[in-house]
């Protein structure tokens, strides 16, 4: 497996290790996660060369913004505001998530259907570039929902037996699972080559008006 960390450090609009960057995110409940999502493939994620994600960080990336200190307390709270009012229009829904599966970079459940997530996508990117237009690219490119429960990461992620990793899946593996999405988190994320992190700016729920306040502090978790 490629190091997931130093290839966001190395791509054409990288993120290195330290920067806060605003990112959109939909978070689950945090003991539904630890039942279905991490706990049972601990022994799949605590491997050399992989870093598990734990439950209260485990997160769907809906958009990954610009750094946080090249945006200014009023373009924050603005884009916070476009995207709450839009958010209201939209009602919460299920994902439904696949069997883990070891990608080139991290390990992945891919999430369906795609349209109500990539929706998301597309309402945040809009109120983001409403207010700071072109200064930030539009990452990632293409959406499909998906969680991450480890990330290959450091000297070892390339030794990483993938054919191993399908075979302990083949024997433990759980099938689906199904999750409601019925909030936005609008965080300042950061890494430090090994875990992602962040603080959360804003939460908004789906579906009716409220909430968007303000809110510093490690995860959100239900």
């Amino acid at each position: 497996m490629d190091d997931f960390f130093a290839g966001v450090e190395s791509r054409k609009d990288a993120w290195p290790a330290g920067r806060a960057d605003l990112h959109w995110h939909v978070l689950f409940d945090t003991e539904q996660v630890r039942t279905a999502l991490t706990d049972p493939y601990t022994e799949l994620t605590h491997r050399p060369g992989i870093e598990p994600v734990a439950p209260e960080w485990l997160h769907m990336t809906v958009l990954h913004s610009g750094p946080q200190d090249d945006a200014s307390a009023v373009e924050i709270a603005r884009i916070i505001e476009g995207v709450r009012v839009c958010a209201a229009d939209i009602d919460p829904f299920t994902v439904t998530f696949s069997q883990p599966s070891p990608g080139n970079v991290a390990i992945e459940c891919l999430g369906r259907p795609g349209p109500p997530a990539r929706a998301l996508w597309e309402m945040t990117w809009q109120q983001t570039r409403a207010v700071v237009g072109d200064r930030w690219p539009w990452i990632p490119g293409t959406y499909w929902p998906h969680v991450s429960l480890g990330y290959a990461a450091g000297p070892e992620a390339a030794g990483v037996d993938r054919a191993a990793l399908k075979a302990w899946l083949s024997d433990h593996g759980r099938g689906e699972v199904t999750l409601r999405a019925d909030r936005l988190v609008y965080v300042g994320q950061y890494h430090d080559r090994r875990e992602i992190r962040w603080s959360v700016l804003a939460e908004i729920p789906l579906g009716h008006t409220g909430g968007g306040a303000a809110a510093d502090g490690a995860s959100p978790s239900s």
